[in-house]
């Protein structure tokens, strides 16, 4: 290192110190990136910045990596721990000479070559100074935002602006070693080596900042001079017997009602207030896979997240995540009712654009909408849309909406440039904001309308709401997927743009089917979706705190053992600090006597931890099963349990969007009882299961899982009961009938779920009797009864409480 170099890191060491906040991604090099500390490591940049190399210096001394200012010494000789790319480009030119760094690797590469037990690890590093995208015009603004290759003057005020919004992004870690034992000179490799850096931090500084900005006029040319808007335009003309120009405007109209106004300025202030927010009203922020998405825009694919709707605060949690994560924040599609003044501006500004409820027959809309949703696609803006269509007013996912999956689907057959990968994304809170809303409209309230008002009374009433959670689930890249669904989806490109092929709707609802399962297989486990499910699963309601944390232990235990998936998440909290977490959330009244404190919701407030059981409910669909069937039958076979399973599981697959295949999950409860049977939740007494002795600690845990699954049960026994005593029934009447019956149910019994007599939730099970040929279908369309079906609602009768079952069966008889 030169002394010219060690006096500019001096002088500006302090200077970065104060100004500069590094915001490392990810975060743990080691198990995302493979980089090991052990091995000597040398840090590949972009441009030769002293203040690059300053900052990345704060990050690696955060992460507990080699310091970059300090010499690397290998096999005797020393070299720089920091290479470059280019140098820092003059003050009046914008090209930046190369650093000769290719004679640097060529050198290294024959060190290698001379010494077998040395291994350099290559670390390419893009050092980012607030994210600004390109514009069409640059304005003065990019003198500091657009911080590519920028002279020592520019960058001097950019770290003065911009030093608070600092992030450093590191990439896997090339070795050395076995870029020295590829074919070919020293050189050759060396010149292969900087030009794939070069093109990777060009793909690093797009997935960060995202294409250059649309300008309006660019925007409003390429929407209304689409061909298929044209075509729309002129049918509007002579429908509605309006002028071309009326069309036109009315167009206009729509694209400016739509789109969005992206201003990288308003994401950089909004970070800082939701930090603040954040740092308020949560105890934390749990990311989990965050990797697949950094490797998605790392191989240039175009990315659609699609996550589940829980609350408002989705909108601002994933994108923030996002932001946090290294990526570009996507476009977002929000509901035009969230368009009032001044809310909708800020989230027009923040990547939002607004769609209709219903696109209800109207050509020119749907027509303009399609337009810029392909816009967005093929100028390379990820996008974000929730695929329920609403925020979950039960808890449980909600069968989707596909208007917006076959419009993606649509736009690749009219050719988006990039492979285009759907991110299914999991969201969960231990607190939502809505809830007490959410249950007042399911009892039959209005919804409100947003309005300002809601939006100042919800801040007014933040408090503590325990921890978030954002897993990204498996991708599903739609390329592959349209492979294996349509091999010849490839043919209707070039056929006429406005005929939608047969295979579309089919294809789309499996997608839409896919994408539900992944973002139920990414669930997170938490502590208050946990003492939810063991509360309600009390008999009371109430349990006492040791009971509540051997359940809650022994669930994390289960889960720990036999996973639900590779993506779900389970704390990893002792069972004591879970305990402690949650109990601070205030959520449950808390008495003591002496023998110790008592658990349970607080007065009138059962009904609202439904909503966090339900959350995590697929999870134990399995489990909960197999210990229904223990316990009902005071002791069974392995072989029962199977063919129960066998019988049951295509049903709850449907409700509860389980990933798991008819044949996995049967090996998954093969697995399961394995793991019961190891953890003292069921013993074995020859051939038969039994649940645990009373006197033993885990029986109360055995209990309460044989107990969560029973209103899904029961709602399975009103459904069937009903099919039974009339044999035959029009669906609408079998809809209105189960509803009645159910209604009847939880007023008699106590409960506490309000999807139990949904009528949604009655009409999907009956679709997946249907679809699973549990009824046939009579020559007017009604449901007739069969006996297969008959065998089904005796294993379910013998499932549920022994006293609903008889009130069931005398309801039903005198109906």
């Amino acid at each position: 290192m030169s002394w010219m170099r060690k006096v500019l890191l001096s002088v500006f060491h302090y200077p970065v110190k104060l100004l500069v906040k590094a915001h490392s991604i990810p975060v743990n090099v080691e198990t995302e990136l493979g980089i090991d500390k052990g091995k000597p490591i040398v840090y590949l940049l972009p441009t030769n910045s002293v203040t690059d190399q300053l900052a990345l210096k704060m990050s690696t001394q955060a992460l507990g990596l080699p310091v970059p200012t300090d010499t690397l010494t290998l096999a005797g000789r020393e070299y720089p721990s920091t290479l470059f790319l280019r140098k820092t480009p003059p003050i009046f030119r914008s090209a930046a000479k190369d650093t000769g760094i290719e004679d640097v690797f060529t050198d290294l590469f024959h060190l290698h070559r001379d010494h077998e037990n040395l291994d350099l690890q290559v670390v390419p590093v893009f050092v980012s100074w607030g994210r600004a995208p390109g514009k069409g015009k640059p304005g003065l603004s990019d003198l500091i935002a657009d911080n590519a290759a920028a002279s020592w003057l520019r960058k001097l005020f950019i770290v003065l602006f911009l030093g608070r919004d600092n992030f450093i992004s590191y990439s896997k870690a090339v070795s050395a070693r076995a870029m020295s034992n590829q074919h070919g000179s020293d050189q050759r490799i060396a010149h292969k080596l900087v030009r794939v850096a070069s093109t990777h931090f060009q793909r690093k500084r797009q997935s960060m900042t995202g294409p250059t900005l649309l300008e309006r006029q660019e925007l409003n040319n390429s929407v209304l001079g689409s061909d298929a808007v044209r075509r729309a335009m002129a049918e509007e003309s002579r429908s509605k017997k309006i002028s071309h120009e009326q069309a036109k405007e009315r167009a206009q109209s729509y694209v400016t009602e739509i789109a969005a106004d992206y201003r990288e300025g308003l994401i950089r202030f909004g970070d800082r207030l939701l930090t603040r927010i954040w740092n308020k009203i949560y105890n934390g922020i749990s990311v989990g896979h965050a990797e697949r998405i950094r490797e998605l825009a790392a191989n240039g694919h175009e990315i659609v997240y699609v996550p589940c709707h829980r609350s408002h605060m989705d909108y601002l949690l994933l994108t923030y995540v996002i932001y946090h994560e290294g990526m570009v924040t996507p476009h977002i599609a929000a509901g035009i009712n969230l368009n009032f003044w001044p809310v909708g501006k800020i989230f027009r500004r923040g990547g939002a654009f607004f769609l209709r409820r219903s696109f209800a027959g109207n050509k020119l809309y749907t027509a303009v909408f399609r337009e810029y949703l392909e816009l967005l696609f093929n100028k390379g803006y990820s996008v974000k849309y929730y695929p329920e269509g609403g925020r979950s007013r039960t808890g449980r996912l909600i069968p989707p909406k596909t208007g917006m999956l076959a419009m993606t689907i649509q736009a690749m057959l009219k050719g988006v440039n990039r492979p285009v990968s759907i991110v299914p994304v999991y969201i969960g809170y231990e607190n939502v904001m809505e809830v007490k809303s959410y249950l007042n409209e399911l009892k039959g309230s209005k919804k409100k309308k947003e309005s300002n008002w809601q939006v100042f009374s919800a801040i007014r009433k933040l408090k503590n709401y325990g921890h978030g959670y954002v897993n990204f689930g498996e991708p599903i890249q739609l390329n592959q997927f349209l492979e294996s669904h349509v091999p010849n989806w490839r043919d209707c490109r070039n056929a006429e743009p406005e005929k939608k092929p047969a295979w579309l709707t089919p294809a789309v609802n499996e997608l839409a089917n896919n994408v539900m399962t992944r973002i139920n297989r990414a669930a997170a486990l938490n502590g208050m979706a946990l003492s939810s499910l063991c509360l309600l699963s009390s008999k009371t309601h109430t349990m006492s705190e040791a009971e509540l944390k051997q359940s809650m232990g022994d669930f994390v235990d289960l889960f720990n053992t036999v996973p639900f998936s590779d993506d779900a998440t389970i704390p990893d909290l002792s069972v004591d600090d879970l305990y402690a977490e949650t109990m601070k959330l205030g959520r449950f009244d808390i008495k003591e006597d002496d023998y110790g404190r008592l658990i349970s919701p607080q007065p009138k407030s059962a009904i609202y931890l439904t909503y966090y059981r339900n959350n995590i409910l697929h999870l134990f669909a399995l489990p909960g099963l197999i210990m229904a069937c223990v316990f009902a039958h005071k002791g069974t076979s392995k072989n029962a349990i199977l063919q129960l399973i066998a019988a049951l599981y295509p049903l709850l697959q449907r409700e509860l969007f389980l990933h798991l295949s008819q044949d996995e999950a049967l090996s998954h409860t093969d697995a399961l009882v394995t793991a019961l049977l190891d953890l003292g939740l069921l013993r074995q007494k020859g051939d038969d299961l039994l649940p645990p002795g009373a006197q033993q600690k885990q029986f109360h845990s055995a209990w309460l899982l044989s107990r969560c699954m029973q209103e899904t049960l029961q709602r399975y026994a009103v459904v069937l009961t009903i099919l039974d005593r009339e044999k035959t029934i029009s669906r609408s009447t079998l809809e209105r009938t189960s509803k009645q019956v159910a209604e009847r149910l939880s007023t008699l019994y106590g409960l506490s779920s309000p999807e139990f007599y949904d009528k949604n939730v009655l009409s999907s099970f009956i679709s997946a009797l249907k679809d699973n040929h549990w009824l046939d279908s009579a020559e007017d369309g009604s449901l007739k009864y069969s006996e297969e079906c008959e065998g089904l609602r005796e294993d379910v009768m013998a499932l549920i409480w022994p006293e609903m079952a008889q009130h069931l069966e005398n309801v039903a008889f005198h109906h």
